[in-house]
């Protein structure tokens, strides 16, 4: 008996596959950061860097996101979104393993720049990913790739310190090299079926616009790979959005432990802040993709992320120690506008190319301006001796952020504006 088929001509088992690799490698996309941030004092002593390290080391993961995220949608029309997928997922496995037998700096920034680069690839193809197996339930989607996504960060971040404490910190960073390999099972699966194995997916509109499961040659030729983000008020308000997003969320992951350290607190308890930190931005990733899709403006999320974000940088800067949790729980609401931005990729395009074109470009613009978070923090923190100035610039990111905002939460599609048309 031939298996069940479901609505668009396609095996049951073949959308599990999917749902589960969109949901696996979703879960590997923070690992390399927030297993390391934890650590920085242990490796630093290990290795002797300091404060100016540590910041460069926090923008590693945005420099290598905006680079290998740029690239990423030319490399899905080569060679389709489901083989770019699980080469980022082998790069990931490859990267973590060689950072977790540093000898020195060399080989630490080696492994972290290669894991990296396929989280960053990872980043990008997961948006289009889901466009093509799921376009009818983008929302439900978005909250299960997000959740994943902040369900990896969260479990690196709290379990950095006792992993190091019980068996050493190259285990503690290097075990989630397995998680990347599990990760590679359901894609490897998909692939061994072949292109028939693809849905037939189209617009959003229900176009005839499909795209072969393994193949690239119809992102090629849909219009909107070709288009023109950069000249697009939406590509640069989606950028803006996501890169001030990025920036405080990078500044956040590198500094908040060293934060609570430095006024006193364990490094255990540094690290669970960060877990508490990205565990409302998980809260965000279950609430706000189910909201967006149902607003046609929301820009009122980006508001109330905001406000939520400057009262939490207040907090930290003002009194560390006084309210914690509150804090951390403050600047974990306000990088709601993540999953926000995750969510408006597919929102504001009709088609799987259209998706990769608006992803890789938001990503790959947001994460090279977020590159400047973890770095400057660390430059202003030193130059001063103190936090103001510090988060006087993480605030300024986030008026930066609302003005992308109000142009990316707008009800259009990319494929719609002007100079996006077929040529």
């Amino acid at each position: 008996m031939s298996a069940p088929r479901t609505a668009r001509g396609v095996p049951a088992r073949t959308w599990l596959l999917a749902l589960a690799g969109i949901t696996l490698a979703a879960f590997n996309l923070r690992t390399a950061v927030t297993s390391i941030t934890p650590l920085l004092d242990v490796v630093g002593r290990e290795f002797g860097f300091g404060a100016t390290m540590a910041g460069v080391i926090g923008m590693l993961p945005a420099a290598a996101f905006a680079a290998f995220g740029a690239a990423t949608p030319a490399l899905a029309r080569r060679i389709g979104l489901e083989r770019t997928v699980l080469l980022a997922m082998a790069l990931a496995a490859v990267g973590l393993v060689l950072r977790s037998l540093a000898g020195g700096m060399g080989l630490l920034v080696t492994g972290s720049l290669v894991s990296l680069a396929g989280m960053g690839i990872g980043n990008v193809v997961l948006p289009p990913l889901v466009k093509r197996w799921f376009p009818h339930r983008i929302g439900t989607l978005s909250v299960v790739y997000i959740t994943a996504l902040q369900a990896g960060t969260i479990m690196a971040a709290l379990l950095a310190v006792p992993l190091a404490n019980a068996f050493g910190w190259r285990l503690s960073m290097g075990a989630w090299a397995l998680t990347a390999l599990v990760a590679m099972l359901p894609w490897l699966a998909l692939l061994r079926r072949g292109t028939d194995a693809a849905p037939e997916t189209g617009t959003d509109d229900d176009d005839d616009d499909e795209i072969p499961a393994a193949g690239a040659t119809d992102l090629e030729s849909t219009p909107a790979s070709r288009s023109r983000v950069w000249h697009t008020s939406l590509g640069w308000g989606m950028a803006l959005m996501f890169g001030m997003t990025s920036l405080a969320t990078y500044a956040m992951f590198t500094w908040m432990p060293r934060i609570f350290t430095d006024a006193g607190a364990s490094p255990a308890f540094g690290g669970a802040m960060v877990a508490l930190y990205t565990g409302f931005s998980l809260l965000g990733g279950l609430v706000v993709p189910a909201l967006a899709v149902r607003m046609p403006n929301t820009f009122v999320l980006a508001l109330g992320c905001a406000a939520a974000q400057f009262a939490g940088f207040a907090g930290l800067w003002a009194a560390p120690m006084a309210a914690p949790w509150l804090w951390a729980t403050l600047v974990g609401i306000g990088g709601c506008t993540f999953p926000l931005g995750l969510t408006l990729i597919n929102l504001r395009t009709r088609t799987p190319a259209g998706s990769a074109a608006l992803s890789g470009f938001t990503q790959g613009v947001g994460y090279t301006l977020a590159c400047l978070g973890p770095l400057l923090f660390g430059i202003l923190k030193d130059a001063t001796a103190g936090l103001a100035w510090p988060f006087a610039m993480l605030a300024a990111s986030v008026i930066v952020m609302l003005a992308g905002a109000w142009q990316a939460c707008q009800p259009r599609h990319l494929e719609d504006m002007p100079g996006q048309q077929p040529r």
